[in-house]
């Protein structure tokens, strides 16, 4: 079907039809989070930025979510005083309204329960069992509660020998596997830059909610969504994790290379490194013509992917020195011209400088109570429903007073 003046072919994010859902595909959707660190508040906020609106709980007592402390850098207030927004906090929690509520307490357990009453979604990562002695596990609200969608993250998940251990994403990445893969082969096992197993777990957690909304809108019911950090992690070992239940042979570390294509990598230029992915033979045969070795795209042991797997090792000892004649510049030209992937790894400051990122709208500009903060942007891309930034992350409690004297208290804002 063609693109219409009401139905247009792709719209930038902040783009809002005047008959779209205008604070996303999930406007009206109501979650109560009970979640801290980064596996629970990434799921919210996603669902925040798709619409949903979002009562964040924090414990006064601590100083609310664990991530407030975990900097620098903060942003500072016009006078300059440090506030509780730690970068850390603010990468996960845009979108979403905080209370100040200690649920130890008799008046903190009413009140959850009154908020869950509203609610169509509660995420929570407290460690199993921990809630039921405040009366505010599943089991607990699920009587009185039948359609709330209990979205439960722990270390080890509900059940299990390890299930009372608490969690975290640098144990779920040693535990899982994928530390044992990620690293130079003669190195220690190295966890990845960013906590990518918190992140994965968010993402998963996202999926399940999304799928139990489509149960609950079918049948009206609710029901317990128990996810695991390190089975989230587990499940993205993807290949190698198939190949080993395949051969029961563990793999091992190969840096930067690829298990299964050569040459992919990275690689030396004269004045700076190259990504190379060379996925396929007539990419191959296309790369040797860039270096003037168009004899080993017919060099049986170069021919093929599956011999250059084999003789990995005596195609490197070329590769490096001939791709050392020339700048990275000169390879990603040359690559590009010959359609062959390949690209820099570039320092954060080149990352949010390029013109890729400001067109795809991956770097944004929030104000918040304690002034203007620079956020990632969301990666989807919605015709009809864009994803929203409505409320930039909050300070601790900011909403406490608003929230208990509503008798709406998710009421859109």
């Amino acid at each position: 079907m063609a693109a219409s003046d009401d139905m247009p072919e792709t719209q930038p994010k902040g783009w809002t039809p005047a008959d779209s859902l205008g604070h996303g595909a999930l406007k009206g959707i109501k979650v109560l989070d009970l979640s801290r660190i980064l596996a629970g508040p990434t799921c919210t906020q996603l669902l925040g930025d798709l619409g949903a609106h979002v009562l964040k709980v924090e414990n006064p007592k601590t100083g609310g979510d664990d991530t407030r402390q975990w900097g620098p850098p903060y942003v500072s207030d016009a006078d300059g005083n440090r506030s509780d927004l730690s970068a850390y906090f603010m990468a996960a929690n845009r979108n979403k309204r905080s209370i100040a509520l200690d649920i130890a307490t008799v008046e903190g357990q009413d009140i959850i329960r009154r908020l869950a009453a509203e609610a169509d979604i509660l995420v929570e990562n407290f460690k199993p069992g921990g809630l039921a002695k405040y009366g505010l596990d599943y089991a607990s609200l699920r009587a009185d509660f039948p359609q709330l969608i209990y979205c439960s993250i722990s270390g080890y998940g509900q059940t299990g020998p390890n299930s009372s251990k608490p969690g975290y994403d640098l144990m779920a990445q040693g535990y899982g596997g994928i530390m044992s893969l990620t690293g130079d082969p003669e190195g220690q096992p190295v966890k990845a830059g960013v906590g990518i197993a918190d992140v994965m777990c968010g993402m998963y957690a996202t999926i399940g909610i999304l799928a139990a909304l489509h149960h609950k809108e079918k049948t009206r019911e609710g029901q317990q969504i128990d996810l695991a950090l390190v089975d989230a992690q587990v499940a993205w070992l993807i290949n190698e994790g198939v190949a080993y239940l395949n051969t029961g042979q563990n793999p091992t570390r190969r840096g930067n290379e690829h298990p299964s294509i050569v040459p992919y990598g990275l690689y030396e230029t004269s004045d700076a490194h190259v990504i190379l992915a060379v996925g396929n033979d007539s990419q191959f045969r296309r790369f040797m013509e860039f270096l003037s070795l168009e004899g080993l795209a017919e060099d049986p042991r170069f021919a093929s992917n599956p011999a250059r797997l084999q003789f990995r090792d005596a195609l490197n000892d070329i590769l490096i020195p001939a791709l050392k004649r020339f700048t990275m510049d000169e390879v990603i030209a040359g690559m590009e011209t010959r359609k062959v992937p390949a690209g820099p790894v570039q320092t954060l400051d080149r990352v949010f400088a390029s013109d890729q990122v400001a067109a795809r709208e991956m770097a944004i500009e929030m104000q918040s109570s304690a002034g203007p903060v620079q956020l990632l942007g969301n990666p989807l891309n919605f015709s009809r429903t864009p994803v929203t930034y409505r409320m930039a992350p909050p300070q601790c409690g900011s909403d406490t007073q608003e929230i208990l004297s509503s008798d709406t208290p998710f009421a859109e804002r």
